[in-house]
């Protein structure tokens, strides 16, 4: 866990105050994760950002993150930037209700969650596929997603 404070002052500007996912809009896997939470999130809680836009980017270069195979998604709860199935874990804890059981991931010794997670972060695309592009949201979805012309 990073705190947001770390990032740059441009980059804490762009993100504000809210709790924001971003993620890799070309794999299935993690656009399913985030059509997942826009239909969960009910209170609209979170903002978005694809890990390929220049925001996306921006952060996935700050925090020391790959910019070309983007093998985490980004979860910002409160202030605090989480990483791997911590991400999981913090987004699930967020939506609260049922949704915190499967938030207890986070409790899983390292020597058994971070090779799990690796282990499908680097067979996702052949597991479950990829995108030739991002997806295109409607208005509705796009009012959820921060501004990406970020720089």
């Amino acid at each position: 866990m990073t705190p947001v404070a770390a990032l740059p002052d441009d980059l804490q500007q762009a993100l504000g105050d809210c709790d924001v996912i971003v993620f890799d809009g070309e794999c299935v896997l993690c656009s399913g994760f985030f059509r997942f939470m826009l239909h969960q999130d009910k209170s609209g809680r979170f903002r978005f950002a694809t890990a390929q836009s220049p925001l996306g980017t921006a952060l996935y270069r700050a925090l020391g993150l790959p910019t070309t195979d983007y093998e985490t998604n980004l979860v910002i709860v409160g202030g605090c930037i989480y990483t791997r199935l911590n991400a999981f874990a913090a987004a699930m804890w967020a939506l609260g209700g049922v949704w915190r059981v499967p938030a207890l991931c986070r409790f899983l010794p390292g020597p058994l969650k971070h090779p799990l997670y690796h282990l499908i972060a680097r067979n996702r695309y052949r597991i479950f596929g990829r995108y030739d592009a991002c997806m295109i949201p409607d208005d509705h979805v796009k009012s959820r997603f921060l501004p990406t012309g970020w720089g």
